[in-house]
């Protein structure tokens, strides 16, 4: 189980800035869109707390509005041609970052974008912080369109990491697999970060509870990795609970097959990111059964908006102490049906008391993961990583 780690045994730090110097400028090089990724959300919602804080911050990324991909030559992503794989300019992202002229540059994913990120940072001689979220070689293996391309993918991912983590002061991991995997990929300075939750999460007064559990979420790509047949399985099981399926991806076409099977299915197609807060809200569980996730981002922003949230054994999330004691665990013998069952038999005072523990949980992990980000952002020379506990 990890606790967050301390201040002081973190970083050894050289002296603090004065607090009248220049503010901190940053960018952040992202090959996920925060649109339709849940990694390029989680920098989008840092950028903006770390905004609030009085940092210059500049999220360089794909985009995806209105239906349509911007950034650079789209490539449909093996597996996935709901998500695209995006070829920028070198000459636009070397203006931007000659505009920007960032004191660091956090580098979340091991694309063009990533990598761009880094070659300007080494020619400038910028501090690079990568942030490790996905282990792109086991989704690459679980994948069966990759099936003929996963030794060239994972070669390549394999290859661009090391990279990452050679050329970097720091890499930070959401969970303690994360952190193993980061160093057997090469990784010798490992910290560990938590994550930011949009601030409209926090800030807005959160809806009572149900009396009774009628409403379940799924939100998340549909894919092979999410386990989405524990949620169809549910659903058949408990047949007076809704269940509501918000994403796209691949497994899109099963799952509308299984919805027209089951009147308690209702599929919602992609969900535009200022419609999520709604959306969690209108539920009373948002379930997260994936055999992969290096964390959970939905997760922990169901848990701000004092939900019920039930996860796998697999969910990185769950390696947090504190944010553990607010989730429900799909034990390894146990259903998601099972654990569903368990929570509407408990009395509804004891669900809002979980979901009050949630909450608070989730709002002071986001509180002291900025803090987290501010110290390594302002540090002039990053190390002396302790292990996390």
């Amino acid at each position: 189980m990890l606790n967050w780690p301390s201040a002081p045994g973190l970083l050894q730090h050289q002296q603090a800035p004065p607090r009248d110097a220049a503010p901190l400028r940053v960018a952040i090089l992202s090959d996920a869109a925060p649109e339709r990724n849940g990694v390029g959300a989680y920098y989008r919602d840092l950028a903006e707390h770390l905004r609030g804080a009085g940092v210059l911050v500049r999220v360089i990324s794909p985009r995806y509005r209105h239906g349509r991909w911007h950034g650079g030559l789209a490539v449909p992503l093996p597996g996935d041609h709901t998500q695209k794989f995006m070829l920028p300019s070198p000459l636009k992202i070397r203006r931007r970052l000659r505009r920007i002229d960032p004191d660091a540059i956090v580098i979340p994913t091991p694309g063009p974008y990533g990598m761009l990120g880094l070659l300007f940072a080494k020619r400038h001689k910028t501090r690079v912080i990568v942030g490790f979220h996905t282990h792109f070689e086991r989704l690459a293996a679980m994948n069966q369109d990759w099936s003929a391309r996963a030794p060239t993918a994972q070669w390549y991912l394999n290859s661009c990491n090391r990279k990452l983590f050679q050329d970097s002061q720091l890499v930070l991991a959401n969970s303690r697999e994360m952190v193993d995997i980061a160093r057997r990929i090469g990784a010798e300075h490992v910290g560990l970060m938590g994550t930011s939750i949009p601030r409209r999460f926090i800030t807005q007064p959160t809806k009572p509870l149900g009396a009774v559990l009628e409403r379940v979420l799924f939100a998340g790509r549909l894919a092979p990795e999410k386990n989405l047949e524990a949620v169809v399985q549910a659903a058949e099981n408990l047949p007076r609970m809704r269940f509501l399926i918000a994403g796209e991806g691949p497994m899109r076409p099963w799952l509308e097959t299984e919805a027209q099977r089951l009147e308690n299915i209702e599929l919602l197609g992609w969900v535009h990111r200022q419609q999520m807060l709604p959306l969690i809200d209108s539920v009373d569980a948002l379930v997260l059964p994936s055999t992969v996730e290096s964390f959970g981002t939905i997760a922990l922003e169901a848990m701000a908006r004092a939900r019920l949230v039930v996860v796998s054994s697999h969910c990185g999330i769950l390696s947090w102490s504190q944010l553990n004691r607010g989730l429900f665990q799909i034990a390894p013998e146990e259903a998601l049906t099972d654990v569903l069952q368990r929570i509407a038999g408990m009395a509804p005072d004891e669900r809002n008391r979980k979901a009050e523990i949630a909450r608070t949980a989730a709002t002071d992990i986001n509180t002291r993961n900025l803090n987290h980000w501010l110290e390594i952002l302002r540090d002039g020379r990053l190390t002396g990583i302790d292990e996390p506990r």
